[in-house]
């Protein structure tokens, strides 16, 4: 497979079967963040309710684009992932994957709603700060831009979906006269039918959000195990349209290189002659011969250099202090988005084997988490609002940083929701003091565990590796 050893190629699908794994976990554990409230105001029954949640979340990997997958697969610099040695490649991907497994079921078996994506983040942090220590050349391994954007996002999310909930519960209070939705339903009666089917829309936008966001990690994850195991066939996309990749290189040369002449400072012009020096090693190298004969430290090459070609020309547009007309920059921001296409990519085949995982990972070992969203954040059974509101918050706010390339943690954001729609029927009193304490132990001690635990798993499978 992929030109590999049969040693190789029996490691390679290891790793992706471990990461099918990690994302049909993260099936299960999530399913109960869309499906919780439909169940607890008999919307739905439980087993309409799982098969229609794992067809949306299957639907939302395919729709939801692979700006988070590459932001996850970011988090980890090239230097790392170009170890000459495929086996500390492996020793790498295999510690973030079993890390990322064992708190992920770890939390699952106790019932406690615990964030897939801070699971994932801690557990790349942690190679990469591992990595750090036994570094041959002093550097920085672990991507802290990119971490500390992902880390703001997964701390913001939370925070959002509680008091977004809280402010649309008020407003249904003032604006509603209908006061049945505040009530619980009784036992096994379903809720009148415009309420059933603004649940079954939550659900559904829930569900699909989920797939979106959370399936894109499992891609970002299945993609630094390609780039770490097969990089001379996954290292850059080798079916891009190389053609319109030229023609944009040249359009931002051409910008750069007008740009330079109205300069003022010295730093400003040598920062414009850095981009160019980028953007002319990309053009060599990609004009030398074709994509698929470079070989692999020059597919690296080119795939870092793309990457740091993007991070200048987005502090570029930025700059106070450089000149830029709006059109350049708009220019600026289409031209790199399209010389991206080498780098950002995730075959077909890896989208539907993710698409699968989590779909089945939604069909079951929902039970725990579901009880947990539906009975033990608050005092109260759920009521038709609380459903509603804290699943239309929790698919907005996910949406959003879908659109934005920003992992959140569906679980926090839809916790954090419950918790709201609570706290905005009877105030703090309404809210199960051991869940909360629970569930914000899980999400302090998440970062911390998964990035020691990875860390040692790594250094331990790199010296088993040699």
């Amino acid at each position: 497979m992929f030109g590999l050893d049969p040693t190789l190629t029996f490691l390679l699908i290891a790793c992706l079967t471990a990461a099918c794994a990690f994302e049909f976990i993260n099936g299960f554990h999530d399913t109960a963040n869309a499906v919780a409230t439909v169940i607890y105001t008999n919307s739905l029954k439980p087993w309409i309710a799982v098969i229609w949640s794992a067809i949306c979340n299957s639907v939302g990997v395919f729709a939801g684009g692979i700006t988070v997958a590459m932001g996850i697969s970011y988090l980890i610099p090239m230097e790392v992932l170009a170890d000459p040695n495929i086996y500390h490649s492996v020793a790498l991907i295999m510690a973030l994957l079993l890390t990322a497994i064992i708190w992920n079921l770890g939390t699952w078996y106790y019932g406690i709603p615990c964030s897939s994506s801070h699971t994932l983040v801690g557990s790349i942090l942690g190679v990469g700060l591992a990595y750090s220590f036994i570094a041959e050349k002093s550097g920085n391994y672990v991507n802290w831009s990119k971490a500390g954007d992902i880390g703001l996002s997964l701390l913001v999310s939370p925070i959002v979906g509680f008091g977004l909930t809280i402010m649309l519960m008020y407003i249904l209070r003032l604006s509603v006269k209908n006061k049945s939705i505040f009530k619980a339903p009784k036992t096994n009666d379903p809720p009148p039918f415009a309420i059933r089917m603004v649940l079954l829309l939550t659900c559904t936008g829930v569900s699909y959000s989920h797939g979106s966001n959370d399936g894109q990690k499992g891609v970002g994850l299945v993609m630094l195990i390609l780039i770490a195991i097969a990089p001379s066939y996954f290292a850059i996309n080798s079916k891009v349209d190389l053609p319109k990749v030229k023609h944009e290189i040249t359009v931002i040369d051409s910008i750069i290189n007008k740009t330079i002449i109205t300069q003022i400072t010295k730093e400003d012009s040598l920062e414009l002659a850095k981009i160019n020096l980028i953007s002319s090693n990309i053009s060599t190298l990609i004009n030398s011969k074709p994509i698929i004969d470079l070989n692999v430290s020059e597919k690296f090459e080119v795939r870092n250099s793309v990457i740091k070609l993007g991070k200048e020309l987005e502090k570029l547009r930025k700059s106070n202090t450089i000149a830029l007309s709006g059109v350049d920059k708009l220019t600026l921001k289409s031209s790199i988005s399209d010389v991206k296409t080498i780098t950002e990519y995730s075959p077909s085949w890896v989208i539907l084997m993710i698409s699968i995982s989590l779909g089945l990972g939604t069909m079951i070992g929902w039970k725990r988490i579901v009880k947990t969203i539906g009975e033990k954040i608050g005092k109260q059974h759920l009521n038709y609002a609380q459903g509603a509101t804290s699943e239309l918050v929790a698919a907005a706010t996910i949406g959003m940083a879908t659109a934005f390339g920003l992992p959140v943690s569906t679980t926090q954001v839809l916790s954090s929701g419950i918790a709201g729609s609570m706290v905005a029927s009877k105030g703090l009193k309404n809210l199960q003091g051991g869940t909360i304490k629970n569930i914000a132990i899980a999400w302090v001690l998440t970062l911390p565990v998964t990035i020691i635990l990875s860390g040692i798993l790594f250094l331990l499978f790199r010296a088993m590796a040699g």
